[in-house]
């Protein structure tokens, strides 16, 4: 049962550190609560933290990445992070309502990392965000209980709206790192 416990933990956290197109998370605890013996309860404190681990992961590989960004865009990060942190409540309360939302979460997270904001608070919010979400979904897996592992994830890297909300997220992540934060800021500081 051990090495069921592992491969769960592998799977999520495997997936959770592709920065796009990888197949939702919560397909896989559904998936794995309705073909496995595992207690559900087990599967979505395991899947949460697999799902939080890559994440953490992924966003600590962008923070590695974002050393090697030009100048001009290390100082817009740098202005993005400084406005974030400022607001820290609002921000809070965003990732929260996006962690149990079904929308992709990688961006976010390659985003925190490339503006260097402290990752274990807002990795701590993700996770309990997907303690709830990987709950709701686990309990209505009858719903989907005739689903297929490879349905599920052909369905995710060919449906248009995925793949829609994929490359609006990572135009989002290109602007983060494009728009003159400071300057825009300023402005709105002005106005």
């Amino acid at each position: 049962m051990t090495v069921e416990y592992l491969i769960l933990f592998a799977i999520v956290f495997g997936v959770n550190l592709m920065p796009a197109f990888g197949p939702p998370t919560w397909t896989i605890i559904v998936l794995y609560g309705l073909n496995s013996s595992l207690p559900v309860p087990i599967i979505v404190i395991l899947g949460a933290l697999a799902a939080a681990s890559g994440r953490f992961t992924l966003a600590n590989g962008f923070r590695l990445l974002a050393h090697h960004v030009s100048q001009k865009a290390k100082a817009n990060l740098n202005a993005a992070r400084e406005a974030l942190e400022r607001n820290r409540r609002s921000g809070f309360i965003g990732l929260g309502l996006f962690a149990l939302s079904p929308l992709p979460s990688a961006q976010l997270f390659e985003a925190a990392g490339l503006t260097g904001v402290r990752l274990l608070p807002f990795t701590l919010a993700f996770f309990a965000g997907r303690l709830v979400a990987y709950a709701i979904y686990a309990g209505s897996a009858k719903a989907v209980e005739g689903l297929t592992l490879g349905d599920t994830f052909k369905e995710t890297l060919t449906s248009p709206v995925g793949i829609a909300i994929q490359v609006a997220m990572l135009v989002a992540l290109v602007v983060l790192v494009k728009v003159d934060w400071a300057k825009l800021l300023a402005k709105e500081a002005r106005d």
